[in-house]
């Protein structure tokens, strides 16, 4: 074979592997791939967000045993306190949240009057006029012990909200039960326990 016939040949052959490679696995000239549709991802699981809470330590005062636990807890709106005594004289005892966060004085006073944003008279929780502070009566069995729960959506915590934020405010805890009608205390008598809301 002549050399100029090998050149041709050989010329030839690699046009033709030139057109044979790749088969299907290019799009011809010109053309536009389609990219696999993106396959559709749940939506992340939104959390529930979570609970504002606020405590006080209760502490005697008046002479007296009584020390406690407040909770207060807020989810959805809503505000849930739980509190517990120990140490405190069997029967009904009142408990107000009271306006100064301050449980200083021997006998409670420097928490000052019963938290009270709209000026109105003292009275049964849910049964207007009210204050916020009106909490109601603790039962306290014989060994000393007692729990009281109130769950309501006209408090908040850390709402800035004067007329309905609970941070700031005392809990108090009476040495009689609340009457419900005697004007500004429900006749509650003395403090025998106090804390600072936080």
């Amino acid at each position: 074979m002549k050399r100029h016939d090998c050149t041709v040949f050989a010329f030839a052959f690699a046009f033709a592997l030139v057109g044979c490679s790749g088969g299907g696995d290019h799009a011809p000239a010109g053309s536009h791939e389609t990219a696999p549709a993106a396959t559709a991802q749940p939506a992340p699981a939104q959390e529930t967000a979570p609970a504002s809470s606020a405590s006080a330590h209760v502490e005697s005062k008046s002479g007296s045993s009584l020390t406690g636990h407040a909770t207060f807890t807020e989810r959805d709106g809503m505000v849930t306190l739980e509190l517990t005594v120990q140490g405190a004289p069997p029967g009904e005892l009142a408990v107000h949240l009271h306006e100064v966060p301050d449980c200083s004085a021997a006998d409670g006073s420097s928490a000052g009057p019963h938290w009270n944003p709209g000026g109105v008279e003292h009275g049964h929780w849910g049964v207007a006029p009210f204050h916020m502070g009106d909490v109601g009566n603790l039962q306290v069995g014989p060994d000393g012990t007692g729990t009281l729960t109130l769950t309501t959506d006209l408090w908040s915590i850390r709402s800035g909200d004067p007329a309905r934020d609970v941070i700031g405010r005392s809990v108090v805890v009476h040495e009689k039960a609340d009457d419900f009608k005697t004007q500004p205390t429900g006749a509650a008598g003395g403090r025998i326990g106090c804390g600072v809301i936080e």
